[in-house]
C-alpha cells in the first residue's frame, strides 16, 4: 500500500553550511516525484532525512500520516536505492536480494518466493545465480532495485540510481522505472541533477536551490511557466536578454529596442533591470525582416549544429551577444547558412520577464 509523505519545515546544517532550509513538501501516495538540483542544492539531504539516515535539526517527517522523524531507517516503511548499488560482491544476485529478508527472519519458503517474484519483476530471474562482478551496470541496477522492492516498502527512495550508466542504458532504465512505478503503485521519490531524467519520469518535480525548493510543479508547468529565471534556465535551454522593464508595461527595453512579453514574473518592479527569456524552439529565423513581428532582432549565423531531428542555429548579435534557435530539420530548407545575415523573431506569448537578480543560473545566452 502506497503512503503519502509529508515533510514539514525540515532544516539541516553542517556547521555554518545550511544544507536544507525549512523545506516543506507533501508527496501524494502512489506518485513519482523528483528532487532536481545541482550539486549542493540539498536534494540528497532531504532524501536522507525522509529515509532516516539523517535527523533534521528542525521540522518533522511524516509517512502514511505517522511522525517518523526520530525513527531509524529500519522502522520506516521505506527502502532506498543508491547510486553505487552497494551489492555484496561475494553473494549471488538472489542472495543479495534475499539479504534483507534474512535479517527480518522471513521463513525460507516465503523468502524464496519473494526473491523469485522480485527478480522476475525487474527481468533478472535468469541471472539469479550470478555475482555482481558478472553483471553489467544496468543489470546491477536492476538487482539493487529488486533488493529494495522485495521488502515491499510503501515508499521507495532513489538517490541518483542511474548516474553510473551510459546515456542509452540510462534512457532505457528511465522507461522501465516509470513503468514499474505505475505497475506497483508505490510512492517513488527520486533524486537527480539531470533535468531530462526528471522530465521523462516525474509526476511532479521539486527544483531545489541553496537548500530550498525554488518551484514545485508538473514537468509541463515547470517548462512552460517557470516562476523565476533560475527555473527557466535549469529546465530546458533558454535565451536571456538583459534590459529594463518599461514603466507599468510588459515591455523590455534592451539595446535600443523594445520587446513585448506575455508574462511578467512576480517581484519585477517597473523601471527595474530585467531579463527577457525565450526558449530556442520558439525563435523563428527568416532571411527578410519580419516587420509584422514586434519581437525581432538582426544577427548573423555563426554555426549550425545537427541534433538528430532538429538543427540548432547559433546567431551572433551586436554587443558580442548570441541567440540560439532550434528548428526542425524539415522546416530548415531555405534558411541562411553559416556566415549569412538572419532575422530572429518570437511571439510575445513565449517571452517572459524576470527580475535581473534571479539570474544565478546554469547558463545565459544573451
Amino acid at each position: 500500500m502506497a503512503s503519502e509523505v509529508n515533510i514539514v519545515r525540515i532544516s539541516k546544517a553542517y556547521g555554518a553550511f545550511k544544507a536544507v532550509d525549512e523545506v516543506s513538501l507533501r508527496i501524494r501516495q502512489g506518485s513519482f516525484v523528483s528532487l532536481l538540483g545541482s550539486s549542493g542544492a540539498g536534494k540528497s539531504t532531504v532524501l536522507r532525512m525522509i529515509g532516516g539516515f539523517e535527523l533534521p535539526d528542525t521540522g518533522r517527517v511524516e509517512i502514511g500520516g505517522k511522525d517518523v522523524t526520530q525513527l531509524p531507517p529500519y522502522r520506516r516503511d521505506v527502502n532506498t536505492v543508491f547510486q553505487n548499488y552497494a551489492l555484496f560482491p561475494h553473494m549471488s544476485a538472489a542472495e543479495n536480494v534475499a539479504y534483507g529478508l534474512r535479517q527480518d527472519r522471513v521463513p525460507a519458503g516465503e523468502r524464496r518466493k519473494r526473491v523469485r517474484d522480485a527478480l522476475d519483476m525487474v527481468q533478472m530471474l535468469s541471472f539469479a545465480h550470478r555475482r555482481p562482478t558478472e553483471l553489467s551496470g544496468g543489470q546491477q541496477q536492476r538487482i539493487a532495485l529488486a533488493r529494495a522492492l522485495v521488502k515491499r516498502p510503501s515508499v521507495l527512495l532513489l538517490d541518483e540510481p542511474l548516474g553510473a550508466l551510459d546515456r542509452k542504458l540510462r534512457q532505457q532504465m528511465q522507461i522501465e522505472l516509470k513503468l514499474l512505478q505505475a505497475q506497483l503503485g508505490l510512492t517513488f521519490i527520486f533524486v537527480t541533477h539531470d533535468q531530462e531524467e526528471a522530465l521523462a519520469m516525474s509526476d511532479q518535480i521539486a527544483i531545489m536551490r541553496d537548500g530550498r525548493i525554488e518551484q514545485l510543479g508538473s514537468p509541463t508547468e515547470l517548462y512552460d511557466t517557470p516562476r523565476t529565471a533560475f527555473v527557466a534556465s535549469f529546465i530546458g535551454a533558454q535565451n536571456f536578454l538583459n534590459g529594463t522593464r518599461i514603466a507599468d508595461t510588459n515591455r523590455l527595453e534592451a539595446e535600443g529596442a523594445q520587446f513585448t512579453a506575455g508574462r511578467v514574473a512576480e517581484g519585477l518592479q517597473p523601471g527595474a533591470k530585467a531579463l527577457g527569456a525565450v526558449r530556442p524552439e520558439h525563435v523563428a529565423l527568416t532571411r527578410d525582416e519580419p516587420v509584422d513581428q514586434p519581437n525581432r532582432i538582426a544577427g548573423q549565423v555563426a554555426a549550425v549544429v545537427m541534433l538528430g531531428d532538429a538543427l540548432e542555429y547559433l546567431i551572433k548579435l551586436e554587443g558580442d551577444r548570441d541567440l540560439i534557435s532550434r528548428v526542425q530539420r524539415g522546416r530548415a530548407a531555405g534558411l541562411p547558412n553559416t556566415g549569412e545575415a538572419v532575422w530572429a523573431s518570437w511571439d510575445a506569448a513565449h517571452f517572459n520577464l524576470y527580475p535581473h537578480e534571479d539570474l544565478q543560473v546554469q547558463s545565459s545566452r544573451m
